[in-house]
């Protein structure tokens, strides 16, 4: 029987109450191609309001202090740690500046995605795109069609690039704190991972080729200073936030700290709260050129800390369904996940957990599903390897999908847009990645995940 979130039992609850959430993404989808201006002053208003839509007929429907404690958990539990690693992320990787001449060349924007593939693993996605875009950016800006670049950067080091370890991305972590070793994403997963990098890569190759011969080059400045990093005690204080995540992350203090009428444990606490310190010290140690030199600025940051906290709010209801499994709404569609003997179907579960991660929180879809096939980390790594190995590709990939699908997406987008890169809309970058994800998809289905 599925546990029911934050004490809202899914098995009660129709479709009717996602409602609030499909809102959202068609508002996100649409509103800022139809109205802009609108969209730019107000995004956080209308977000609340379909925030609002959801929790007022929750207070109605199951009283005031279930509804707040409901928005309570989720935001103590999941929104500020997810807020806050992303604020540490952001403020450090921002005092890292890449100086020198880049030129948004074909090769040159090649190493660097390739690059930040490799990086993704190591210092995870957030991490190793916050580093790399603005030097990417500054590279391209003089380019008239620059949005290929950065849709190409979205597929490989928000998403692709991260499957490696368990740093990597919030799913992959995931599984590692349900009992998954820490290797076994390296050792199962570097076969897909490296063929959808390699397919990605070769593909940017020749689709930038094409759009750098219709540019006008910009003269050289040969007095331009040579290619080199400023601020380098941030690269040391990134690698510190990353040692803190994994550090708290392992260690079981068994010691709960009371919150709000909730409680927390300590070792995440503290992880917070490490990481706000090491921000500030970013702060403190950063020179005003170099943030200057970045573009730098905390618009970008809001932007994402305001549309996901309405995101991690309206996704409630289909979390709490999907966690009900045969006994909530989607009980049908839950029934697909297994062959008629009772094995399980690697390739549903791929697309079903990638379908759900592209447009819900990646991390939590991974959950479901991951106890969807048993929960046993033991068996997931032994008997139904091949069906981790689904699940995880699936939310690591797939999140490539939309903007939604992974919040360093929806970074990326907004710091490019905030220095002067015009992005696709969001039914324009999920023209690029249907065109392109969803046929590599299908092929690593029928080489991976076929069974």
């Amino acid at each position: 029987m599925a546990a029911p979130i934050a004490g809202l039992d899914g098995r009660s609850l129709s479709l009717l109450w996602c409602l609030p959430f499909a809102g959202l993404v068609l508002t996100v989808a649409i509103l800022p191609a139809l109205a802009p201006v609108l969209w730019a002053r107000h995004y956080g208003k209308i977000a609340a309001c379909w925030v609002l839509l959801l929790l007022l007929p929750m207070a109605a429907s199951f009283g005031l202090a279930a509804a707040a404690a409901v928005v309570r958990d989720v935001l103590l539990k999941q929104y500020v740690p997810f807020i806050v690693l992303l604020f540490a992320l952001f403020t450090i990787s921002g005092g890292v500046s890449v100086v020198g001449e880049l030129r948004g060349t074909p090769r040159s924007n090649t190493l660097l995605l390739a690059l930040g593939t490799l990086l993704a693993s190591i210092i995870g996605t957030a991490g190793a795109s916050i580093l790399l875009v603005r030097p990417l950016i500054r590279a391209n800006q003089w380019r008239r069609n620059a949005a290929p670049v950065f849709v190409f950067f979205i597929f490989l080091v928000c998403n692709i690039g991260g499957a490696l370890s368990p740093i990597g991305n919030p799913p992959i972590f995931l599984g590692f704190l349900q009992g998954v070793s820490f290797f076994w994403p390296l050792t199962h997963l570097y076969a897909p991972t490296l063929l959808a990098s390699g397919v990605l890569i070769a593909a940017f190759f020749a689709i930038d080729t094409l759009h750098y011969r219709r540019e006008i080059l910009p003269e050289r400045n040969p007095g331009i200073e040579p290619v080199g990093i400023r601020g380098k005690l941030n690269l040391l204080l990134l690698v510190l936030a990353i040692t803190t995540v994994l550090t708290c992350s392992i260690w079981e203090s068994g010691v709960a700290v009371p919150a709000l009428g909730s409680e927390l444990p300590l070792q995440d606490l503290l992880r917070d709260a490490l990481l706000i310190v090491l921000a500030v010290v970013s702060l403190r140690i950063t020179h005003a050129d170099i943030h200057q030199a970045n573009g730098f600025s905390w618009a970008p940051l809001l932007e994402v800390g305001k549309l996901f906290a309405a995101i991690f709010l309206a996704i409630i209801p289909a979390i709490a369904i999907l966690r009900a499994g045969a006994e909530g709404a989607l009980a049908p569609a839950v029934a697909l996940l297994r062959h008629g003997d009772g094995t399980p179907s690697d390739a549903v579960f791929f697309w079903f957990t990638g379908g759900l991660s592209s447009l819900l929180d990646n991390a939590p879809t991974y959950l479901m599903f991951f106890n969807a096939a048993g929960g046993d980390p033991q068996v997931m790594m032994g008997p139904l390897a091949t069906t981790l190995a689904a699940i995880s590709a699936g939310a690591q990939f797939m999140g490539a999908v939309t903007y939604l699908g992974n919040a360093p997406n929806f970074m990326v987008k907004s710091i490019c847009e905030q220095l002067g890169i015009e992005m696709p809309s969001f039914l324009g970058y999920m023209a690029w990645s249907g065109a392109i994800l969803l046929p590599l998809f299908a092929v690593l289905t029928l080489i991976f995940f076929r069974a």
